[in-house]
C-alpha cells in the first residue's frame, strides 16, 4: 500500500481506502510551513495505547484519547490533554466523485491516476474515513515531572479504566492536534476489513451495479441538481425511495443536506 498525507481541514479530516490498495489523505493544500509541521507533528507522535475495540460501521464511533507531550517553553513541564473523537461511519463514495475530490485537493498532480480510477470504474470499490473533534470533552492539565514517568502514569490511569475505545498518545505540543491523525490512521487500519465485511454481508457493493445505467444517470442528474438547488432535495428522496435504493445512497443524501 502506498499513501499521501495532507494537512486535515477545518472539523473534519477524510480517510480514503481503495480496496485496490491505495490509501489518500484527502484535504486542503497546505503552506510550506504548514507541510513541515504536520510530518514534524506525525513522524514524533507514537501510540503508546491503542484502542482494543474496532471502528462501527454503520454508526459513528466515539474514542476517548489522552495525548501527552513535554512543554516547549519549560524543561520538565508535560501537558495532558484529554477528550473525544468522534469517528464517522465508513461512506461508500463513487471513484467518480473521488476523481473530483483529487482534482480539487492536488490539480495536476492528481491527474494520471485520475485517469486510471476512470478506465476502472467498473472494478474499485472506495470507503470514506472521517473525524471530528468533540470540544465540549476538551480538557487540558500542566503536570511537572519527567516526561516518561507522567506517561507511564497515565497509561496506566487508562488501562484501569478497562475501555476498549480509550487512547494514549505521545506526541508533540503544537501542533498537538495533528498527532491525533496517527491514533485516526491506526484505528482505520484496525477496523477496515472488518468493515468492508460487514458491508460485503449486507451487498452494500454489489447493488450498486445491480442499477441500470439509465438509472444510475437519472440519480446522478438528480443529485447534481439537489446540490445547486437545495429546494429539489425532497424530489432526490423521492426519486431514490422510488427505485428502492435509497439505502445505498443515504450517506450521499444526508451528506448533501449537511453542507
Amino acid at each position: 500500500m502506498r499513501g499521501a498525507w495532507c494537512a486535515p481541514g477545518p472539523g473534519v479530516l477524510h480517510y480514503v481506502l481503495l480496496f485496490a490498495g491505495v490509501l489518500w489523505y484527502h484535504s486542503e493544500l497546505m503552506s510550506a510551513d504548514r507541510k513541515f509541521d504536520f510530518h514534524y507533528a506525525v513522524e514524533n507522535t507514537f501510540i503508546i495505547l491503542a484502542p482494543s475495540g474496532q471502528l462501527e460501521t454503520f454508526g459513528n464511533t466515539i474514542v476517548n484519547y489522552s495525548l501527552v507531550s513535554e512543554s516547549m517553553d519549560e524543561v520538565g513541564v508535560c501537558r495532558i490533554r484529554t477528550g473525544r473523537m468522534q469517528l464517522l461511519k465508513p461512506q461508500i463514495i463513487a471513484p467518480s466523485d473521488y476523481s473530483k475530490m483529487l482534482l480539487e485537493g492536488f490539480g495536476e498532480e492528481a491527474q494520471r491516476y485520475v485517469e486510471w480510477l476512470e478506465k476502472h470504474n467498473d472494478d474499485i470499490h472506495i470507503l470514506r474515513y472521517g473525524y471530528t473533534l468533540k470540544q465540549e470533552a476538551f480538557s487540558e492539565e500542566t503536570v511537572t515531572g519527567d516526561f516518561r514517568e507522567v506517561l507511564e502514569r497515565v497509561k496506566k490511569d487508562v488501562e484501569e479504566k478497562k475501555d476498549p475505545y480509550r487512547a494514549v498518545v505521545a506526541g508533540v505540543d503544537s501542533p498537538w492536534d495533528v498527532c491525533l491523525v496517527k491514533l485516526f490512521w491506526v484505528m482505520v487500519r484496525q477496523s477496515a476489513k472488518k468493515n468492508i465485511m460487514d458491508m460485503a454481508k449486507k451487498h452494500m457493493f454489489d447493488k450498486r451495479a445491480a442499477i441500470s445505467p439509465e438509472v444510475h444517470e437519472e440519480i446522478e442528474r438528480a443529485f447534481a441538481a439537489a446540490g445547486k438547488d437545495p429546494s429539489l432535495v425532497k424530489d432526490l428522496g423521492a426519486l431514490l425511495q422510488r427505485h428502492k435504493v435509497f439505502p445505498m445512497y443515504e450517506d450521499r443524501f444526508f451528506s448533501l443536506i449537511g453542507h
